[in-house]
């Protein structure tokens, strides 16, 4: 299963009412952790377990701690210092050295389920927004401080990060990193900080091209917990026995792309019929759409005549348009080439530069 929120929720959401539930959250971070600050983690008293807080070294004593929550029916906080050598996370082995603040609290119907369904019906219908969780200075005793809610808000960049700073209950602020980037925030209500954390549905890609090296493509995306959606006219092409598990299988031609990538808030392309002209059809459908990134599979005189067949001014599209598709990694299998083509749409969607950490390349 997806570590992405809304496949969380999906799994949470039919079973809520059928055991104890914790819902964990990292409210903040000092020095580097696997995971930020917004990221959660869900518990239930039948040994389910959602997600993941960390690489997979502090979940088992976040499980023990979140059955304390689960007997007590009290939130409570814990911290893990993988600098501390008398610390239980530097025992447990925690790699990245760093200080993670974890808020527990209970999920159930008297606490209005800290407003996961409220998130869990707003990704199933692709509404974006932030979810507000309070987080008490100290371990919970008064029950009617515990406070979430979500709030709609139209985010159109997939990498934000930023709290709602018109919000007018609580009070909220935004900060940037050493970059500029907005991020999560810990906004100040005397006794309790408001931790802001935006919700914005998984990235929705549309293929172009039903044939055998789709499938690696489609399989990836689909790991990463993408939406994916297929289209190709051809009746030999994506037939649903290569594809069981897309989203969406597109009948018709290539004008049902146009209403279907905005209806559908379509978010990235890839065309790959290995046909100029089922190509150039489905980029001339897409051509004012609000896509964010659209690749085209061939070499650079392909391209041209895509384009040109499409008659569409490549200057004048509203999208990144990468044509060759993908990064520069030596891919020469369908699998390879889905990796490089998924890695640059992956960056380009969070406004990224897709280079080397480390500087190695």
């Amino acid at each position: 299963m997806s570590n992405h929120l809304s496949h969380l929720l999906a799994k949470w959401y039919p079973n809520r009412d059928n055991s104890d539930w914790v819902l964990a959250t990292i409210y903040d971070t000092r020095g580097p952790c696997y995971r930020k600050p917004g990221a959660i983690m869900l518990f239930s008293s039948q040994g389910d377990q959602l997600g993941m807080l960390s690489g997979g070294c502090l979940e088992s004593d976040i499980g023990i701690n979140a059955r304390k929550v689960m007997q007590t029916g009290q939130s409570i906080l814990v911290c893990y210092d993988g600098s501390d050598e008398d610390d239980l996370s530097f025992h447990l082995g925690i790699g990245c050295g760093g200080t993670i603040y974890i808020m527990l609290q209970q999920i159930n119907q008297n606490n209005n389920y800290l407003a996961l369904d409220q998130v869990h019906n707003a990704l199933r219908q692709r509404i974006s927004g932030y979810y507000y969780q309070s987080i008490v200075k100290r371990n919970v005793t008064d029950k009617q401080t515990e406070q979430a809610y979500f709030e709609a808000e139209d985010i159109t960049d997939l990498s934000a990060t930023a709290a709602l700073a018109e919000s007018a209950n609580p009070p909220h602020q935004v900060t940037s990193d050493t970059n500029g980037t907005n991020k999560d925030t810990l906004t100040d209500d005397q006794n309790t900080d408001w931790l802001a954390s935006p919700i914005i549905p998984e990235p929705h890609l549309l293929v172009v091209g039903g044939g055998i090296d789709a499938r690696p493509l489609v399989n990836i995306a689909q790991q990463l917990g993408w939406k994916v959606s297929l289209w190709d006219p051809r009746p030999a092409n994506a037939r649903k026995e290569y594809f069981s598990s897309v989203d969406n299988i597109i009948k018709g031609d290539a004008s049902v792309l146009t209403s279907f990538a905005g209806q559908e808030d379509v978010n990235a392309a890839v065309l790959m019929s290995h046909n100029i002209e089922i190509d150039a059809q489905a980029l001339q459908a897409l051509a004012t759409s609000q896509l964010k990134y659209l690749a085209l599979l061939g070499p650079n005189n392909r391209k041209q005549q895509v384009i040109t067949q499409a008659k569409v001014n490549e200057q004048s599209l509203p999208f990144v348009f990468a044509g060759p598709a993908g990064l520069s990694i030596g891919g020469t299998l369908p699998e390879s080439i889905a990796l490089a083509i998924l890695s640059e749409c992956h960056a380009s969607l969070h406004n990224k530069k897709a280079q080397s950490i480390s500087h190695v390349l």
